[in-house]
């Protein structure tokens, strides 16, 4: 069994307590971490606070290193996956997707590095500054308190971790307990493409422990979380003036119009609603389909994930794999029985088997059962038929999440009505709510979160803009 340390100050630290890592399609034990104490992470930030003020690095050295760590993880890409097969139970081929995007997003913020800049400010348009010359620059915040989930396991904690390195700043990691190992592996890549001691720790522990010491130090600069709404809502409430930026749920709203290429929809939706088990904040959960083309789009949508793959997510053939625990697949099951004893209807799926729990389609649902109006977070998707688009439109954003949504329709009209109205932070035409590419502004609005993610925009987040006025008299 391997036994992993944390990373301190540069160094792998053992400690006296650890916490155990399943092998979440067997669950069996895979691995053992050590989790923080009080000390260690009172270790970590300060290595963080003074490494910042010791390694203040060019624009180009950040560059360096971020783009090697990039080449290091395309190395290893295989040895990665499967380190994400088991902590996680995602398929291997989405494992792998993974691991390519992760370095994508070690790639971009390379690349981001080199250009954080401010801009001219044209002071002497003011009367009684003529002689003034002034103009903006961007500088880092310091400590970046980060906190990241497990079904992203290697590109969420890489979406918060390069951006903060490609700014300038120290980061301090909590990488999710269920998950820690790739946090763990990534933070030997940085170590070993150069990256200065104490720019990066990663402490292990849980949210209530480790979490809630780093969110009471006021020597972190600012955090980024990525989890649930409740969690979110309590970390806004306890950071006070601190910058937070909040990726949070979502119940991700997809339209079907009655102009819709319907095997285009229907293909699509299969895929995009059940992937890692529909454990992704941009699931497709609640699709709204045209009663004009109901019947037909659930006759090939039922035909598509028929040829979904459930089971071992190592078997390069496995397309819906193990939730994250056998507690929330058992949580999935109760919210669709429930659902069923108020009057929905299983057209697809339904049945669990110890971890795996079956692509599921709902119908006969209403706007107040949980499966439409929360996050399930599971492979379960509910088909709302609508009339009138308006409608369908002021249902749907009765929600109270905005993260990112999508309409199927060969109609440009449709498709830009809707996008103007539908109350997200991404809105997809002919693509699901799930589309996502490491290069864009990715965020919600709402009980969705704030801020946003994506080198580019992360590394705006991350930095603070400082004005400079020189008198030239």
């Amino acid at each position: 069994m391997n036994n992993y340390p944390i990373f301190i100050d540069g160094t792998w630290r053992k400690t006296k307590e650890s916490l155990q890592v399943l092998d979440k399609y067997s669950q069996k034990v895979y691995a053992t971490v050590s989790t923080a104490g009080k000390k260690d992470v009172d270790d970590a930030i300060s290595s963080a606070f003074h490494a910042f003020k010791r390694h203040q690095l060019s624009p180009y050295e950040r560059f360096s290193i971020l783009q090697k760590t990039y080449q290091i993880l395309l190395d290893r890409k295989e040895e990665l996956a499967k380190i994400i097969v088991k902590e996680a139970g995602k398929p291997l081929k989405q494992a792998l997707a993974e691991i390519e995007r992760s370095a994508q997003t070690f790639l971009l913020a390379a690349e981001e590095a080199k250009r954080v800049h401010g801009e001219g400010v044209p002071v002497d348009a003011a009367p009684g500054s003529e002689n003034r010359l002034a103009f903006t620059i961007k500088v880092p915040v310091g400590v970046v308190g980060a906190i990241s989930p497990f079904n992203f396991p290697l590109n969420l904690v890489s979406h918060k971790v390069a951006p903060a390195l490609a700014a300038g700043n120290a980061v301090v990691l909590k990488p999710a307990s269920k998950t820690p190992i790739s946090a763990l592996k990534l933070a030997g890549i940085l170590e070993e493409a150069g990256l200065p001691e104490g720019l990066l720790q990663v402490v292990v522990g849980s949210g209530s422990t480790v979490g809630k010491q780093m969110i009471e130090d006021k020597r972190i600069s600012l955090y980024t979380f990525t989890g649930s709404a409740d969690v979110g809502l309590k970390l806004k409430q306890e950071t006070g003036l601190n910058r937070l930026i909040l990726e949070l749920g979502n119940n991700s709203p997809v339209i079907v119009d009655k102009e819709a290429d319907l095997d285009h929809a229907a293909q699509t939706l299969a895929g995009q609603s059940f992937a890692f088990a529909g454990q992704v904040c941009i699931s497709v959960q609640r699709i709204y389909v045209h009663e004009s083309v109901h019947s037909s789009f659930m006759k090939k949508i039922i035909s598509n994930i028929k040829r979904l793959s459930v089971g071992d997510p190592a078997d390069p053939a496995t397309d819906v794999g193990p939730m994250i625990s056998e507690s929330e697949a058992e949580r999935a099951e109760e919210w669709v029985q429930e659902a069923v004893s108020d009057g929905a209807e299983i057209a697809y799926g339904g049945k669990r088997d110890g971890v795996l729990f079956e692509p599921t389609l709902l119908t006969n649902v209403n706007k107040n059962m949980r499966v439409v109006c929360e996050e399930i977070f599971a492979p379960v998707v509910s088909i709302i038929p609508y009339t009138e688009l308006d409608e369908c439109i002021a249902e749907l954003n009765q929600s109270d999440y905005g993260l990112q949504g999508g309409i199927f329709t060969q109609n440009i009209d449709t498709a830009f009505y809707a996008a103007k109205r539908v109350g997200v932070g991404g809105f997809m035409i002919n693509d699901g709510s799930q589309y996502r590419v490491d290069l864009m502004p990715y965020g919600g609005v709402k009980d969705s979160g704030n801020g946003k993610e994506g080198p580019k925009y992360s590394v705006d987040e991350m930095t603070e803009e400082r004005l400079i006025v020189m008198n030239l008299k």
